[in-house]
This record gives structure tokens, sequence and C-alpha cells, in this order.
């Protein structure tokens, strides 16, 4: 089947290899509460409105006890606006050095376009978050048809896959069969899913991954074969339809 577009994630897919700003911010805000949270917790909500990945976190089982442990109470909503005013508040702070186009990125989205697909995007990010990411996308070559955050869905973000449906009403996207939607997280997936079109996972650069390009190219092949399989099975029991290296393999999948 041809398709007809593209709906891209932003951080961790096109910009900020490895998705390093958001972590960042969230690890700064929990610590501020005396919560030390672990990689791979801050990183499993990823993709989500942030303020439900605030909310995500404080639910899991060790944070929750560690929460109640230090204050002797269970969480509540204002907790968490409290941690997610923090976060927001850190990723403002950092959000402009986190931008930096992926690499293969430029050059693959101008051959997309060569075969006649739009370019939409989702993304975690608030409005006001993504006017600084766009801003600094733009001033690198890099400029989707169409770009929303949940924030203008009401505040449904993935797994919803309302963002996705806006951007195929502003792109005259007709059929969700002929759309793919691209990102690196599980709550990207799932957001595809429920719009009931395929997905593409991005291995390379992902926040599943977790490692900046340097770090990730300095890893051993054993080490880095290791990462990689974590990545895809993530992927998979997400139920990605594809998991690919890095963007240039769309090129393959649209052909």
């Amino acid at each position: 089947m041809k398709y007809e577009g593209i709906i891209f994630d932003w951080a961790g897919t096109t910009v900020d290899y490895g998705c390093m700003a958001p972590v960042k911010a969230f690890d700064e805000a929990f610590r501020a509460y005396g919560i030390e949270p672990t990689m791979e917790e801050i990183r499993k909500p990823m993709g989500m409105l942030k303020i439900d990945h605030v909310r995500t976190m404080l639910g899991m089982e060790r944070i929750n006890k560690l929460w109640q442990e230090k204050y002797g109470r269970a969480w509540t909503e204002d907790d968490v606006k409290a941690i997610y005013e923090l976060s927001e508040k850190k990723i403002f702070e950092v959000l402009d050095k986190y931008t930096d186009i992926k690499p293969h990125v430029l050059e693959t989205i101008i051959e997309i376009r060569k075969k006649g697909l739009k370019i939409g995007s989702t993304t975690g990010y608030t409005s006001d978050m993504m006017e600084i990411v766009t801003d600094r996308a733009k001033q690198q070559g890099y400029t989707p048809d169409f770009w929303i955050s949940p924030d203008k869905v009401n505040s449904k973000g993935r797994p919803y896959p309302y963002m996705i449906f806006r951007n195929m009403e502003a792109l005259n996207l007709a059929d969700v069969r002929k759309v793919l939607k691209v990102g690196d997280t599980v709550a990207d997936i799932k957001e595809g899913l429920n719009a009931g079109m395929e997905t593409v996972g991005i291995i390379e650069g992902s926040s599943i991954m977790g490692l900046t390009q340097d770090e990730y190219e300095a890893l051993p092949e054993t080490e880095r074969e290791k990462i990689d399989f974590k990545v895809v099975s993530t992927y998979q029991d997400a139920g990605a339809t594809y998991i690919i290296r890095d963007i240039r393999a769309l090129l393959d999948l649209l052909r």
C-alpha cells in the first residue's frame, strides 16, 4: 500500500539523541523532593504528557513506597502538580541545549518529501516547550508540515491517539492505513496503534536505549548488541509493526 504521510515524534526520534532533556529534568525534580529515581523509572513513561509522566512515576511501587516512608502519607494530585511544575522549570532551563537534529534526519526527510509524503509530528512536550524545539529545529533545517502538543487536545496526550487525528485533519490524510507513526518510546507505539495505523520504532538514539551518541559509539560491539536486543524486545512487546536501526531505513519501508 502506498503511504501518504508519516507522523514523527520529536525528542529521541528526530532531535535530542537519547532523549536527554526530559530525563535530566525529571531526575532533578524528584531529587528535590527527596526521591532518587532510577533511569529505568524515569524512562519507562517517556513520551507521555509530562504531568502524566510524573503521575505515572509516583504510582510506581518503589517510588510510591519511598514517598510514603519520607512523608508519612500517600502522594496527592497537589504533589503531582508541584513536582511537574518543578520539572517543567528544569526542562526550560536545559531544553535549548538538547535540540540538535539526530544523524541522517535531514537527508531522509528530503527523500521522503520527494516521494510526495506529508510530514506530521506529535510530542510529549507542551506547546511552550515546542516553541523552543521547533525554532531550533528550523534553524538546523527541519520543519515538519504540522506539529501539535497534548495541551491542544485537552491534555489527552499519548497513548491517546488524538494528536495523530489532528495531524491527519491538518494534512488532509483520510486513511490511517496509509500513515506511519514513527517514534522512540512505548508511548509512541501505543499512540499509533490506538489510532489504527502501522508503527515504527527507532533503535539508535531512542529513549529506550537511553545513551548519548558518544556513549553508544564508545561501547564494545557485544555491549551494543545487548542494548539493541533490549530495545528491540521492548518495541516487540509494545506491538510495533516495524523496528529499524535509524531513520534511513524508513526509505526501505516506503519502497
